[in-house]
C-alpha cells in the first residue's frame, strides 16, 4: 500500500464522519498489513487451556450476585444484518417464539433480573449504521427499558474495504455500500470510547460489562456470574463451552508459550495445515462462546495508557467487494475479535459455562431448532433444552437459506424435535402442522418438491401415518 492509497482511505473515512479515534486504529492495522503481518496463530506458538474454573464449582449468594448486579451493565453486538439468511434489517428482530423476536426477549431477561433482584441493569446495543434506525424503533415498543444516564444505542465504526492487490480502497459505483465494512466486533472497545458510552456508564456508578451477541438468547444476564467475576478481581473473562465433535468452527483460547498469556484463536487466523488441531475436541477441548465481561475502569485505564490501539491481533479476511457476486473484485477486510482483548488484560481469566449459554443462530437450522419444542421458554425469558444434546437439523441450502423460503417450507409451525437425534432434509419439502420426528430422520429428494402432511412421524424407518406427498 502506497501513502497515496493510506491517504485516500483516511481521507474517505473522515468524510463519512468517521471517529479520528477509529481511523487512528484502523491506519494502525494497514501498517500491520503493509510489514506483512497476517494474524495467524501457528499450533507450535501455543500451549491448550485445558483446567479453566468451571461455573458448576462457583456458589454465590444471593446478596454479592445482587451488589455485582447493581454495577453491572449488559451490551448486546447488534450491528448484524442476517445477510447470510436473506434479510435486510437487524437479525435480532427476527421472531423466534409467539411472535416475539430476539429483541423482544433480550429485553424480558434483562426486565426479569432488574425485577428479581432490585437492580437498573442497564442494556445498551452496539448497532452498525445499517441496524440503529430499526432497533431504535423496536426498542421504542419497550416502556421503561432505557436507564437515565445510559445510551440504549451506540454505534460501531466503519472502515473501507482495501484492495488485494495494493490496499487501496475500493471503489463500487453499483452499490457504494459495499465500499465498507464493520472492523470486527473488537470496535466494541473503540465504540464505547468513541461514543462516549464508556464515560457515561462510569460516571453513573457501573464497574463491571457482561457483552454478547444479540442473537444468542442463551447468555442472558447470570447473577452467579456477576457475583463470581465481581469476587474474581479479574479484570477481563471470557465464557467457554466444552467442545464436541460437531464444534469445529468457532475460536478457542489457548496459552502463548513465548509470555504464558492467555490468547484467543479464530478459524481466520489458524493455518490450513494446522487446521486439524484447531478442530479436534480433545487437542483444544473448550470454545470461546463470545460472552465476555470485563472492568470497565480498567478498560478506561487501558485505553489512557494505549491510546485507541489496544493492540488486538489482526484478523485478514479475504473476500469480494459484492459478497454475492464471485466475479467482483477481490478485497481485504481488516478486523479483529472483541474476545482478543483477553491478552490486553494482566490477571484476564475464563470460566466453563454450561452449554445452555450458547445458543447462536447463524443459519435456519439453528433458527428451526430455536422455534420447536427441543427448547422451552421460561418465565424469565430464557430458552433452555428439553433434550441434551440437542439434534442436529441440516436443511438443504438451496431451499430453506433464505428466512422468506424458510417460512414459506413451514407453514403449520416447526416440526416437534423434543425426541429427535437429526433431521436431515435433501430437496424442497412444505411441512404442515402437527409433523414429529424421532431418533434419526431424513428426508430425501426422492419425489421433492412435495409435502410432508400433518400428522406425519419421520423417523430412521422413514416416514409414518402418513405420507409425504408430491403436489
Amino acid at each position: 500500500m502506497t501513502d497515496t492509497a493510506l491517504s485516500q482511505a483516511q481521507a474517505k473515512m473522515r468524510a463519512a464522519g468517521v471517529a479520528d479515534a477509529a481511523i487512528e486504529v484502523f491506519t494502525h492495522y494497514v501498517g500491520r498489513l503493509r510489514a506483512g503481518a497476517t494474524g495467524v496463530i501457528r499450533e507450535d506458538t501455543i500451549a491448550p487451556l485445558l483446567d479453566p474454573p468451571h461455573l458448576s464449582d462457583v456458589t454465590v449468594d444471593r446478596r454479592t450476585a445482587q451488589q455485582a448486579l447493581a454495577r453491572t451493565a449488559i451490551l448486546k453486538l447488534n450491528g448484524g444484518l442476517g445477510t447470510s439468511m436473506g434479510m435486510d434489517r437487524a437479525k435480532s428482530l427476527l421472531p423466534v417464539r409467539d411472535g416475539r423476536t430476539f429483541l423482544d426477549l433480550i429485553v424480558a431477561q434483562v426486565q426479569h433480573v432488574r425485577s428479581s433482584y432490585d437492580v437498573r441493569l442497564p442494556l445498551t446495543f452496539m448497532n452498525s449504521f445499517r441496524t440503529d434506525a430499526d432497533t431504535r424503533a423496536a426498542l421504542a415498543r419497550h416502556e421503561g427499558v432505557e436507564v437515565d444516564g445510559v445510551p440504549l444505542t451506540f454505534l460501531q465504526h466503519q472502515e473501507p474495504k482495501l484492495l488485494t492487490a495494493d490496499l487501496s480502497p475500493v471503489s463500487w459505483p453499483a452499490d457504494p455500500s459495499l465500499e465498507w465494512c464493520p472492523p470486527g466486533h473488537g470496535d466494541l472497545y473503540t465504540a464505547l470510547l468513541t461514543s462516549g458510552t464508556l464515560d457515561r456508564l462510569l460516571d453513573a456508578g457501573y464497574r463491571y460489562a457482561n457483552v454478547s451477541n444479540s442473537d444468542n438468547l442463551g447468555a442472558a444476564p447470570s447473577p452467579t456470574i456477576a457475583g463470581w467475576f465481581a469476587g474474581s478481581g479479574a479484570p477481563y473473562a471470557a465464557e467457554l463451552c466444552r467442545r464436541t465433535a460437531a464444534d469445529r468452527k468457532g475460536g478457542h483460547l489457548a496459552i502463548r508459550t513465548s509470555d504464558h498469556r492467555l490468547i484467543l484463536r479464530d478459524t481466520a487466523q489458524t493455518a490450513p495445515e494446522d487446521m486439524d488441531f484447531f478442530t479436534h475436541e480433545h487437542r483444544h477441548p473448550f470454545f470461546h462462546t463470545n460472552n465476555l465481561w470485563f472492568d470497565l475502569e480498567q478498560l478506561a485505564a487501558a485505553l489512557a495508557a494505549r491510546g485507541p490501539v489496544l493492540g488486538l491481533p489482526l484478523i485478514r479476511n479475504v473476500k469480494t467487494v459484492d459478497p454475492t457476486d464471485p466475479s467482483s473484485p477481490e478485497v481485504v477486510q481488516i478486523e479483529t475479535a472483541m474476545g482478543a482483548a483477553i491478552e490486553v488484560f494482566d490477571g484476564a481469566t475464563a470460566i466453563v459455562v454450561g452449554r445452555e449459554r450458547f445458543l447462536p443462530v447463524k443459519t435456519t437450522n439453528d433458527l428451526l431448532l430455536v422455534r420447536s419444542d427441543a427448547y422451552r421458554l421460561g418465565e424469565d425469558a430464557t430458552l433452555r433444552p428439553v433434550v441434551e444434546p440437542a439434534p442436529l437439523v441440516d436443511l438443504d441450502r438451496e431451499h430453506y437459506t433464505t428466512v422468506a423460503r424458510f417460512d414459506d417450507r413451514f407453514p403449520g409451525g416447526p416440526p416437534s424435535l423434543r425426541d429427535a437425534t437429526s433431521l436431515t432434509v435433501r430437496g424442497e419439502w412444505t411441512f404442515e402442522g402437527g409433523v414429529a420426528v424421532v431418533g434419526a430422520a431424513t428426508l430425501g429428494p426422492q419425489g421433492a418438491p412435495g409435502t410432508v402432511p400433518a400428522g406425519t412421524t419421520l423417523g430412521p424407518a422413514g416416514p409414518s401415518a402418513q405420507e409425504p406427498s408430491a403436489p
